[in-house]
């Protein structure tokens, strides 16, 4: 099927690896200009955007940037504007999934998750939608939630869940404001994933313990499994979608 992205381009926060790297690559298959951000593992991430430009038909570049630093997100998003003049999709992807039960967790611990999950998104929603208006053009943003915006957490995630639960409403008011403008704005509400920051911070035996048994379909997820529905929103057939989260998680979250 033709997803209506070729000659698109595309910003994606966090694309240097986890589900941020599949959505680049599959965005890429479908001959998106691909602009992946990062914040380390630069050699890397420089290795991949090689493979993508010498693979698919787009034009791929990588920007570097601190999500807790708006000046970083300014130059994030100049940068690409300047390079390809405009951009047609947005993916709040970048995101930090810190451990601290509530009786415990600092004031700048919640303050910091909260500043990357929730207000940089915000700034960068914020810029493209000016991008947008000023060149009338329609566009699409899609950000990355999490089923703990549904469901909570009991595991030390409270300000994880609590900034993606933002970023849902966040989501719905600006598809309200902007749908006049032909801007669509949803969100991807992913279960656990087979990421290096899961990965990084459980066992598998832990994951094993606590998810498997949750989870309906009895597995978790790729990264690509998820990146296809990110994929399917940036195109061309959602243009009657606004303001949704689409729930991937194995039936872990149903609503």
């Amino acid at each position: 099927m033709d997803f209506g992205l070729k000659g698109k381009t595309a910003l994606v926060t966090g694309g240097g690896s986890g589900l941020g790297k599949a959505i680049c690559e599959i965005l890429a298959q479908e001959g998106t200009n691909v602009v992946v951000h990062y914040r380390s593992n630069e050699e890397s991430v420089l290795r991949f955007v090689e493979h993508l430009n010498e693979t698919y038909e787009g034009k791929s570049m990588a920007v570097k940037g601190d999500m807790s630093k708006e000046s970083d997100l300014d130059n994030l998003f100049d940068t690409a504007c300047k390079h390809y003049q405009k951009i047609d999709i947005l993916v709040n992807n970048a995101g930090i999934w810190p451990k601290a039960y509530v009786k415990d967790m600092s004031v700048s611990e919640f303050e910091n998750t909260m500043k990357i999950n929730l207000q940089s998104p915000f700034i960068l929603c914020k810029k493209m939608i000016n991008h947008l208006i000023d060149q009338e053009r329609k566009g699409k943003i899609i950000n990355i939630v999490s089923q703990a915006a549904f469901h909570g957490s009991t595991s030390g995630h409270a300000h994880y869940a609590a900034s993606k639960g933002g970023l849902v409403t966040f989501t719905v008011s600006l598809a309200r404001e902007v749908a006049k403008h032909g801007i669509n704005v949803n969100a991807v509400a992913p279960g656990i994933m087979e990421t290096p920051m899961i990965t990084a911070n459980m066992s598998e035996e832990m994951i094993k313990k606590s998810y498997h048994e949750r989870i309906p379909l009895q597995r978790i997820s790729t990264p690509e499994e998820v990146a296809y529905t990110v994929a399917f929103l940036a195109s061309n057939k959602t243009d009657y979608i606004t303001g949704a989260t689409i729930d991937v998680t194995g039936g872990m979250l149903m609503r």
